[in-house]
């Protein structure tokens, strides 16, 4: 009952934003607010690019911010990238080029923007997009790459990648859109976490995070609190150990009120 988080992590698309957007909510940016003037440290763990998360940081008192599912990590009071983890993406592309005709890719010039082979669609990509080759793109060690399957919807990527095996990587599925994140192996946003709150002294029993998509299940789990938004997929409110409100319905907000009353 006196149980209070010394770690907040939180998810960006779908739990602190709609998905796509930048917008945060008052009574969001609020709790959050009043969550670190009670000590707790705010972590952003997300799937954006470090270049995708430059609308939405400056707006949110957090410590620390997880990019690219947990591969690069970001200071904000340094301003500066403290760690970063990549892999080579070309047996990645070729593997899912061959499962998935049409599909687009891009891999992370981390700060920068995008290498990408095809065109995505508007509002995709964060930052510099620059159009290469096969060849260029599997020249370029990166932490994050995504591919898009044009003209496809959620439900026909899930099931074309239902008995993929993609060695050498971490990957995950949107539940909104055709689109599937890869990252280097043994990153997720949970071994992230794991791996700052043991430099900071800080047990995941006293870790909160909040999330709604694949790529939060890790960090749901590893978290002494893990919370689903109320949206999220019934897969990843399976592993949560409850379920907030929706985003539209600030179910943050709600959540952090809880342990942070004003």
């Amino acid at each position: 009952m006196n149980w209070r988080p010394r770690l907040v992590a939180l998810d960006i698309d779908g739990t602190l934003t709609a998905v796509g957007s930048n917008d945060i909510s008052p009574a969001v940016k609020a709790a959050i607010t009043r969550a670190t003037e009670h000590g707790a440290v705010v972590v952003l763990c997300t799937g954006r690019s470090l270049v995708g998360i430059g609308a939405v940081a400056p707006q949110l008192p957090a410590s620390y911010a997880l990019c690219s599912n947990g591969a690069v990590w970001w200071d904000p009071a340094l301003d500066e990238v403290t760690k970063r983890v990549t892999f080579e993406p070309g047996p990645t592309v070729k593997t899912l080029q061959a499962l998935l005709p049409g599909a687009v890719f891009a891999v992370e010039q981390t700060g920068v923007g995008n290498l990408s082979l095809g065109e995505f669609l508007p509002g995709d990509l964060w930052g510099v997009t620059t159009q290469v080759t096969f060849e260029e793109m599997a020249a370029v060690p990166t932490s994050r790459l995504v591919m898009r399957w044009r003209d496809h919807t959620p439900a026909e990527l899930a099931f074309a990648v239902r008995e993929l095996e993609l060695p050498g990587i971490e990957w995950s599925v949107d539940h909104t859109e055709a689109w599937l994140t890869a990252v280097p192996p043994d990153v997720s946003k949970g071994s992230a976490l794991d791996e700052l709150v043991a430099r900071l002294g800080i047990d995941a029993s006293d870790a909160l995070a909040i999330g709604d998509g694949s790529n939060d299940v890790e960090m749901l789990k590893w978290a002494g609190l893990g919370v689903a938004m109320g949206q999220a997929p019934a897969h990843v409110q399976a592993v949560a150990d409850e379920v907030a409100p929706t985003v539209l319905e600030d179910g943050t907000a709600q959540v952090l009120n809880r342990f942070f009353p004003g």
